[in-house]
């Protein structure tokens, strides 16, 4: 299979340089730069891609890949940090920016030289996304300057003859105008990629790659329903079949109906299906607790109880599976990665885990092509279109204590938006919808009495890889519907209010 090979160094954008390459249909896969070259050339990469990273390539703790990876003959492009890392190894001179004014930050504009491959076919000037402190204040030996800005006029630089290029902006980010055609320049115009990775080819080598993990091993699956752990089912279910056994742990803590709809959804498939009712364990468990983080790990830790338990009574099972995507994973933190928030499926698993060893077969997805691939698995369109639902549910959704009765309003409230979401068509323009209980109180007047109820918050949110979110610009209208039925039908709430804020600096979820 072509592959391009992406080197992390580090940076905050480097999964949507993956994202970006795959949309291209082209496959990739992503290593820490300190992977052996022995390790990295076995992958046969037809190109290579250096990330960016917070690091300055001249001081002595800087990551640095070793330079005989220059001398393979296969293309790179550097981005950022990955441009100097370039420009450094190969005999250039990178330094502190001298005044602020060499220093480049956010959009800027940029005047591309169309006639270097990279730059094939675009405008010969745009907005490019900066984000860099150093200088290359001398570039390398047969590299030609390709794009600048008037700030800097080595924006970009390149090696034609070898298929080296670097750029200091980000080509990833959707503030790039052109960003995505120079990825697709480098990967058709100087690796010369056929682009023909399709999710058919991933599902293909998924089956064959979990039944030569698993052999006559036993599998024990959490199946929430979500888009995630249902994905993973099928997939499971079309490569070890009866060997697997999904335990649907209702906590409590699932949206409304939401139990009865998965299990009716999973009754044709060729599967061990075991539904567990919950519901007083975790609430029980989760009383008095209000810190995000603790509801996280003793939710996580719950539901590998719960598995342990399942797994003694169906007989020996080997290995646990999780739907663990990419975003769960970077968000998580990982290898020199800042935590986030920890997920109950990453970084909220206990020591101990009773099973031989835990199968990811979704953890280099993003979702929507967890989506896709629930498509080439024959999944219902509803249950691949479904929102997507954190794993600790409405825990999380909930601000500070939780209680059945906390829950029972956050169900109510959150069943209303989404069918008033669905009813005015808006559940196909945003990405993520969904409701979140408070635990702000506040006085309201309802049938000329005095109330003293819950603030419920609504957010909504438009997504291409959920790394980055813009919150949805909701009709008026359609607020005013939802706020005026949840006020009027679910006992408890007296307040509406709407999140607007992206992500960054927020995160997607509440908690």
């Amino acid at each position: 299979m072509e592959t391009i090979l992406i080197l992390d160094f580090g940076g905050q954008y480097n999964q949507l340089i993956a994202r970006r390459v795959r949309e291209c249909s082209v496959y990739c896969e992503v290593k820490p730069y300190s992977t052996p070259l022995e390790e990295l050339r076995a992958i046969k990469p037809v190109g290579i891609i250096f990330t960016g990273g917070p690091d300055s390539v001249y001081l002595d703790s800087a990551p640095h890949v070793d330079p005989d990876i220059f001398t393979w003959g296969v293309p790179i492009l550097g981005i950022c940090y990955g441009c100097q890392h370039m420009a450094y190894s190969l005999g250039g001179q990178v330094t502190p920016a001298q005044d602020d004014s060499a220093r480049e930050y956010g959009k800027t504009l940029t005047r591309y030289d169309t006639g270097c491959r990279l730059f094939k076919g675009l405008p010969e000037e745009g907005v490019s996304w900066m984000s860099h402190g150093d200088y290359m204040a001398k570039v390398p030996e047969g590299f030609a300057l390709t794009a600048r800005s008037d700030a800097c006029p080595n924006v970009a630089i390149a090696d034609e003859n070898r298929g080296f290029y670097g750029v200091q902006f980000h080509p990833e980010v959707n503030h790039t105008q052109h960003g995505v055609d120079m990825i697709r320049n480098f990967l058709f115009e100087v690796c010369h990629a056929k682009g023909d990775w399709t999710m058919g080819d991933y599902k293909n080598a998924a089956i064959s790659h979990l039944r030569e993990k698993v052999g006559s091993g036993r599998v024990l699956l959490a199946l929430s329903g979500g888009v995630d752990s249902s994905v993973a089912a099928a997939l499971l279910a079309e490569a070890v079949g009866a060997q697997l056994t999904c335990v649907f742990v209702d906590h409590g803590l699932m949206r409304l109906n939401e139990g009865d709809e998965v299990e009716e959804a999973f009754a044709k498939w060729d599967l061990n299906f075991v539904r567990v009712d919950a519901e007083r364990r975790f609430l029980d468990k989760l009383a008095g607790v209000e810190e995000p983080e603790c509801k996280r790990k003793i939710i996580g830790e719950e539901f590998i109880r719960v598995f342990e338990e399942e797994a003694k009574k169906v007989g020996a099972v080997d290995f646990l599976a999780q739907g663990t995507i990419y975003p769960d994973v970077i968000e998580s933190g990982a290898g020199d990665a800042a935590v986030i928030k920890s997920h109950h499926n990453v970084g909220g698993l206990p020591d101990y885990v009773d099973f031989k060893e835990i199968v990811e077969p979704l953890r280099m997805l993003f979702k929507d092509e967890v989506r896709q691939l629930g498509r080439e698995l024959g999944l219902p369109e509803y249950l691949v279109s479904r929102q997507p639902f954190p794993g600790p549910g409405l825990a999380i959704r909930i601000i500070g204590d939780i209680t059945k009765e906390r829950a029972d309003i956050l169900r109510q409230a959150d069943f209303i938006f989404r069918e008033e979401m669905a009813r005015y068509g808006e559940d196909r323009n945003v990405n993520q919808y969904f409701a979140v209980l408070t635990n702000s109180r506040s006085v309201g007047v309802m049938g000329d009495g005095r109330t003293y109820d819950y603030t419920l918050a609504l957010r909504a949110v438009t997504t291409s890889d959920f790394m980055t979110a813009d919150w949805a610009r909701l009709p008026y209208e359609l607020l005013d519907k939802v706020s005026t039925r949840i006020v009027n039908e679910v006992k408890g709430i007296n307040r509406i209010v709407y999140d607007i804020t992206s992500k960054p600096p927020a995160t997607i979820e509440w908690e």
